[in-house]
């Protein structure tokens, strides 16, 4: 009996064959994303991640990162239709260094916030192109958007399907309810603030504040010393002219 003839023979080696069939995308893609505009673009990128990273260093289910490409389709890997945006945040996630983000290798999740610097060249896209996609593809809670040097900030929460622009507070901040955190600008840069309304410090203004604090103690510890010594010194004097008077002590 020949294996066409035979149903079992026939659906084993169907059976074997079929994986052959399946494509398996790629899970080691490197990001690939153009250099970035300007040193003020590197520059806030690397504010945004060091301040959140030193933040929620006792956390563990985040990924940040920024200038890295978003794989969100296998079919796009080769049309290159892909993107990366400048600053991304991912919840409910595992916190370790990533060559890219693949959707699927990593559960299908996309980012709860994104942050785009704007730039002569990018704007336009930043406020069209990009926006629907994050807004009807990728289905991101929060985009804002941020340009280092005319300083024009805003940000929009999904809402309905549809992207609705942020209310700012009195100080001109807007409020993320993803990251429970205020952005706002100061010094001509994109911060964080408490919902206390504290700018969140970046590592090195932590540590210049702790030694500015550690200067002070000292300062204020020689100044107590100082007035201790001027005191004894007076009572010293005082003893001295009594007992120059013949009044015993």
């Amino acid at each position: 009996m020949t294996a066409a003839k035979n149903p079992e023979v026939l659906a084993e080696s169907t059976i074997q064959a079929e994986p052959e069939n399946i494509i398996i995308p790629p899970c080691d893609l490197y990001s690939d994303e153009p250099p970035l505009e300007s040193d003020l673009h590197r520059d806030q990128i690397d504010l945004l991640l060091a301040c959140l990273k030193w933040l929620w260093q006792e956390r563990n289910d985040y990924y940040a990162s920024g200038n890295l490409t978003i794989y969100y389709s296998e079919e796009h890997i080769t049309t290159r239709d892909f993107r990366g945006p400048d600053f991304f945040v991912v919840l409910g996630t595992q916190n370790y260094p990533r060559r890219s983000w693949m959707l699927w290798a990593e559960g299908g999740k996309y980012p709860n916030v994104i942050v785009e610097l704007l730039s002569n060249s990018t704007q336009k896209v930043d406020k069209t192109t990009k926006k629907e996609l994050y807004q009807d593809t990728f289905r991101t809670p929060e985009y804002f958007w941020f340009h280092p040097e005319t300083l024009e900030f805003q940000g929009f929460r999904l809402m309905s399907s549809k992207y609705q622009p942020i209310e700012a507070n009195d100080e001109g901040w807007l409020w993320s309810e993803q990251l429970e955190l205020f952005l706002g600008v100061a010094d001509k840069k994109l911060r964080y603030f408490t919902q206390e309304k504290q700018l969140v410090a970046t590592p090195e203004e932590r540590a210049v504040a702790a030694q500015q604090q550690a200067e002070a103690a000292q300062q204020q510890a020689e100044e107590e010393r100082q007035q201790k010594e001027i005191a004894q010194q007076r009572v010293d004097e005082l003893l001295a002219k009594l007992k120059d008077m013949g009044v015993e002590q």
